[in-house]
């Protein structure tokens, strides 16, 4: 009885403390609600999503939206079917934008070029009316399009760049064109022609088609608005690029008619390089063995090592110069130039040995020169002369004193002779034979006096006008002899110079520069 009276006693001041505690909690509430509402308000309205593009601000549509469409769109879509299959065949336009040009091999035959390569089509089925503009798509989503599988059909070791991400993005219009652009290196052959080499201007062919589909069901076509477009800057160090026309065609397999784009770009060739290692040096070395003509034709080695040397030296320059071009079966222009060079200083050896075989005696020239001859003769007559006069004035003697005043004398003393060798020191009178004039003997000398006397005679016969031009003529060689004596110093001092020297002198370099201008103006206007 005690412990129920207590409990009934304590209820009201545990319902006293509940209401207390509910009263309180209540206040804090309402004024942390109060205090919020009033620091953070809250929007319950959607504010729409702006676009600036272009200069003009224009309202987008939610991300979610989008997804929401492809998601719809991709739903029924089947990749493994072209577009419009079973109607009008799919046209694809293509462009490329070339942004540089790498190696261009002679050796290989190859090209390479780095490019953006874009390819467009009308896919119905991704028509979108409700777009205001296109939008790119994630690379993703091209697992799940259907794609014209273009390729390059002269193409070799072709790529598209990874680096950072694949260099690849698709964008989608309303009306369901696609367009699809990736930047690729396209390594592809090029045939070339290098008869007119280094002068040369090569074509070298892009060819793109399908490689599955036929014409019935896809068509390959050019953009008109853009086709190949070449970067401003783009810059080679060997070729000029100076057109790129391009066209399409119909290429006939086994599987049936495929259709393919083509375009060409036309190379042509700087010659600053040809012109500093070869032709410099190969006109050169020609202009360097015509030195030979103006040497002594007595200095044998020293033409024939100028000529072996230049011949050595145009060998080396030909084998540099075709170093890095194929072993092609024809004949190149800077072949036929290092060939005419070569040909050029191999005549001028073979112009030495002409004149070597005719400066011999007897089988040409005469290697002496007449004016040493005829003054050789003169000497020796000169020295006829004093000794008759000698002899005769010794025979007077002789003659006076063999008659004496009574008619009786002595016998004749024989008269020394006027010319006697000296002997060198040391040797015996009659130990050696040492040769002298013809007339060394006193018998020998007494014919040629006579010989001379009768000739005298013979002379001073003839008639006074003859003895008178004569006597003119002797004048006048005297007065040359006097005038020219310099110049005739002159000329003995002179090497002795062959005609044939001299007229290769002039007939070597008019040949070469003749040979030059028909062979520079045939293939300069022939590369024009």
């Amino acid at each position: 009885m005690l412990l129920r009276r207590n409990s009934w006693n304590l209820l009201p001041a545990l319902l006293g403390a509940l209401v207390l505690s509910l009263t309180t909690s209540r206040v804090g509430s309402e004024r942390e609600k109060h205090r919020g509402s009033q620091t953070y308000p809250i929007i319950k309205t959607n504010l729409p999503h702006f676009s600036y593009r272009s200069g003009e601000v224009r309202q987008i549509t939610p991300t979610r939206n989008i997804s929401s469409l492809l998601d719809n769109l991709l739903k029924g879509y089947d990749q493994k079917l072209r577009p419009s299959f079973g109607g009008e065949p799919t046209t694809v336009e293509i462009d490329i934008e070339v942004r540089s040009m790498g190696q261009i091999s002679e050796m290989d035959m190859t090209y390479s070029m780095d490019c953006y390569f874009r390819q467009s089509w009308v896919d119905e089925r991704l028509a979108l009316s409700h777009l205001d503009e296109a939008f790119t798509l994630s690379l993703a989503v091209l697992d799940k399009l259907w794609m014209p599988d273009t390729f390059i059909y002269n193409g070799k070791q072709s790529y598209v760049h990874l680096i950072t991400t694949p260099n690849k993005f698709i964008r989608l219009y309303r009306n369901g064109r696609i367009l699809y652009s990736s930047r690729l290196t396209i390594n592809a052959n090029c045939p070339m022609n290098l008869n007119n080499f280094p002068m040369d201007t090569q074509r070298c062919p892009l060819k793109l088609g399908s490689f599955a589909y036929t014409t019935r069901d896809v068509m390959y076509r050019w953009n008109e608005d853009r086709r190949i477009v070449i970067a401003p800057d783009l810059m080679l160090s060997q070729f000029d690029l100076i057109a790129t026309p391009s066209g399409f065609e119909n290429t006939t397999r086994r599987a049936g008619e495929f259709s393919t784009l083509l375009a060409s770009f036309y190379l042509q060739r700087h010659m600053g390089n040809f012109l500093i290692q070869v032709y410099g040096p190969c006109m050169l070395l020609v202009v360097l063995s015509w030195v030979s003509f103006w040497l002594n034709r007595e200095a044998t080695s020293d033409r024939i090592s100028l000529g072996i040397t230049t011949v050595l030296t145009m060998t080396f320059l030909g084998l540099e110069a075709r170093k890095d071009l194929p072993k092609v079966s024809y004949s190149t222009a800077l072949d036929l130039f290092v060939w005419l060079s070569y040909g050029f200083i191999f005549a001028t050896i073979i112009e030495f040995a002409f004149v070597h075989i005719f400066t011999k005696v007897g089988s040409g020239e005469v290697y002496l020169t007449e004016r040493e001859d005829k003054e050789e003769e003169e000497e020796e007559e000169a020295k006829t002369v004093v000794a008759c006069t000698v002899l005769s004035l010794g025979l007077r003697e002789s003659n006076l004193i063999k008659s004496g005043p009574n008619g009786v004398g002595n016998l004749p003393r024989a008269s020394p002779l006027p010319w006697r060798p000296a002997l060198p020191p040391g040797s015996a009178a009659g130990s050696t034979s040492i040769p002298g004039p013809p007339w060394s003997s006193l018998s020998n000398l007494t014919q040629l006096c006579r010989r001379r006397s009768r000739q005298h005679l013979r002379h001073s016969c003839c008639s006074p006008t003859d003895a008178a031009v004569e006597q003119q003529q002797q004048q006048q060689e005297q007065q040359q002899q006097q005038e020219g004596g310099t110049s005739r110093l002159k000329v003995e001092q002179m090497n002795s110079v062959s005609h044939i020297d001299e007229v290769s002198r002039v007939l070597f370099p008019v040949s070469f520069l003749c040979i030059n201008l028909v062979y520079w103006y045939t293939y300069l206007s022939y590369t024009r």
